[in-house]
């Protein structure tokens, strides 16, 4: 009997050794198949938009609408600042630009009063130059006839009364003439000041609307950072790491909370510089969620970096001082997760992924 079990011992274990020297023949047989058309990786995480969101004004916080992880979605308000200094701001730019469209409007006036003035002056002198010409008419003649009566006078044909006459009218008609002469001048003198004035008057109004212009962009600027008072969602996602409350004084550029972008998502996998050889733009990949075991996502190759992350680190690594190791790098690559999938399974930013080329 001993023999008997003894020898039915000896069958079963090349039995037992067979089927695992089996087992472990398959499954280095599919690995090694598997290889061949994948390249995967578990050194992967899930990315996504975060929107940092920050006052572009500061004060202190009046209102505040959302909680932490509370969905909102684009153009939704989430933050109200006391705007009471900044309306103050609006109604003193207001106030600034109606004065300087009041000024414009003096101006204007100005240079229309000025305008006027030197239509006058120019229709004054031609009248004046006109009376030159007879004023000069008439002392040609006066002169004349003094010229004629004085050589009469001197040959006894003419009254010393008719020379007396000739020549009383003589020095009439050059007064007559300097009088005239000095019309005119006063004409253009007066014309030369409303010149100048009229050239001032425009220079007026190009200042006074300039003015306006710089009054104008003032109260615009005053309106903007009125509008900034209000901080409104810059896109549709979940409130995270909120950090305000209410009378809270913050300042520009501070941080209050940040808008996860759930709407757009993907996955950067630190590949092995030894597994990028086959891949390329456009292949497709399998991605597993360490979140979800039972659950498969897919995605497509977006892009590659260009430089391995080592290259980014605050302290890159320098294989220049002597004491080199030579270490296999990582590079980047972007996969783009195809959308519509499984909604009983959301994804979040920053889970861990392995993800899985498809190469051939």
């Amino acid at each position: 009997m001993e023999n008997t079990e003894t020898k039915k011992k000896f069958n079963i274990a090349p039995i037992i050794g067979g089927i695992i020297g089996l087992v472990v023949l398959v499954f280095v047989v599919r690995q090694v198949i598997y290889s061949l058309h994948n390249e995967d990786t578990d050194n992967s995480q899930i990315e996504a938009n975060i929107n940092p969101i920050v006052p572009k004004v500061a004060g202190f916080i009046q209102e505040i609408r959302v909680k932490d992880n509370m969905l909102v979605h684009k153009g939704d308000t989430l933050v109200r600042i006391d705007d009471r200094d900044l309306q103050l701001k609006v109604k003193q730019a207001e106030v600034a630009l109606a004065q300087a469209q009041a000024n414009v409007e003096l101006a204007r006036a100005s240079q229309s009063s000025t305008s006027a003035n030197v239509n006058v002056a120019t229709k004054d002198i031609n009248p004046a130059q006109s009376a030159i010409d007879a004023a000069q008419v008439r002392v040609w003649q006066a002169t004349q006839d003094y010229d004629r009566f004085k050589k009469l006078l001197d040959l006894g044909s003419a009254t010393q009364q008719q020379f007396d006459n000739a020549k009383a009218a003589k020095e009439l008609a050059e007064k007559q003439l300097d009088q005239a002469q000095k019309s005119v001048a006063s004409y253009q003198a007066r014309l030369a000041a409303s010149s100048s004035n009229l050239n001032v008057s425009a220079n007026n109004l190009k200042v006074a609307q300039i003015q306006i212009e710089q009054r104008q962009e003032e109260l615009d600027l005053a309106k903007l950072n009125l509008s900034y008072a209000t901080i409104v969602a810059p896109c549709d996602g979940y409130v995270s790491k909120k950090n305000v409350q209410l009378g809270q004084l913050v300042s520009v550029g501070q941080s209050l909370f940040a808008i996860v972008d759930e709407s757009e998502m993907w996955v950067v996998a630190n590949f092995k510089e030894t597994q990028i050889e086959k891949m390329k733009v456009g292949q497709k990949v399998k991605i597993e969620v360490d979140a979800y075991p039972h659950s498969e996502f897919e995605g497509t190759i977006e892009s590659m970096a260009a430089a391995t992350g080592a290259k980014f680190a605050l302290l890159p690594p320098d294989n220049a001082t002597g004491n080199f190791v030579k270490v296999v790098q990582r590079i980047p690559v972007k996969i783009i997760l195809d959308k519509n999938q499984d909604k009983d399974h959301p994804l979040r930013a920053g889970m861990n992924v392995k993800a899985v080329v498809k190469v051939s």
